[in-house]
C-alpha cells in the first residue's frame, strides 16, 4: 500500500465515526425529548383530573352542607311552632288590662321575627282552593256562598321553609 492509501484509509473512518455518532446523540437527545413530552402531558392530564375532582369535592360539600343546615332549621322550627301556638293562645285568652299581655305580645313577636329571619314563613289559606300537600282538613261542612273544597276557616296557620312545608296549616274546608 502506498502511503496515499493508507491515510485515505485512515481519514474516511475517522470523518464516518463523527458523523454517525452526532447523529446517535442527536436521536438519543430526541427520543429523551419525546419521552419528557410525553411524561408532561400525563402529569399535566393528571394535574387536569385532580383539579376537576377538587372543584366537583368542593360543590358537592358546599351543596351537602347547605342541605344540612337547612335540614337543622326545619328541625328546630318545628320544635318552636308549638311555643309560637302556645303564645298565640295566650294572647287571645288574656283580658286587655293584663299586665303581661305586652310581654307575651313581644315575645311572641321576637320568636315570629327569629323564623322569618332564617326563612321560615308562615302562611293562612283562607279563601284558597284545599291542597292536601298544605292543608290538613279538621272539618268539612257547608258554608252558603263558598265554592266547595274551598278553605272557609283556618284553626292553626301552616308554616314552611322555602318550598317544603313544615307544618300544613289546619283548615274548615267547604262541602
Amino acid at each position: 500500500m502506498s502511503d496515499i492509501e493508507e491515510a485515505t484509509e485512515e481519514v474516511e473512518p475517522v470523518q464516518a465515526e463523527p458523523a454517525d455518532h452526532e447523529a446517535s446523540e442527536i436521536e438519543e437527545e430526541l427520543d429523551e425529548l419525546v419521552k419528557t413530552a410525553a411524561q408532561r402531558d400525563e402529569y399535566l392530564a393528571l394535574a387536569q383530573r385532580t383539579q376537576a375532582d377538587f372543584e366537583n369535592y368542593r360543590k358537592r360539600v358546599a351543596k351537602e352542607s347547605a342541605v344540612a343546615a337547612e335540614r337543622g332549621v326545619a328541625k328546630l322550627a318545628k320544635e318552636l311552632l308549638p311555643a309560637l301556638d302556645n303564645l298565640d293562645r295566650a294572647l287571645a285568652a288574656a283580658e286587655e288590662e293584663d299586665p303581661l299581655l305586652e310581654g307575651v305580645r313581644l315575645v311572641r313577636n321576637e320568636l315570629s321575627a327569629a323564623l322569618a329571619r332564617v326563612g321560615v314563613e308562615s302562611f293562612d289559606p283562607k279563601g284558597e282552593r284545599f291542597d292536601p300537600v298544605h292543608h290538613e282538613a279538621m272539618l268539612q261542612q257547608p258554608v252558603e256562598g263558598a265554592e266547595s273544597g274551598t278553605v272557609v276557616e283556618v284553626y292553626q296557620p301552616g308554616y314552611r321553609l322555602k318550598d317544603t312545608v313544615l307544618r300544613p296549616a289546619r283548615v274548615v274546608v267547604a262541602a
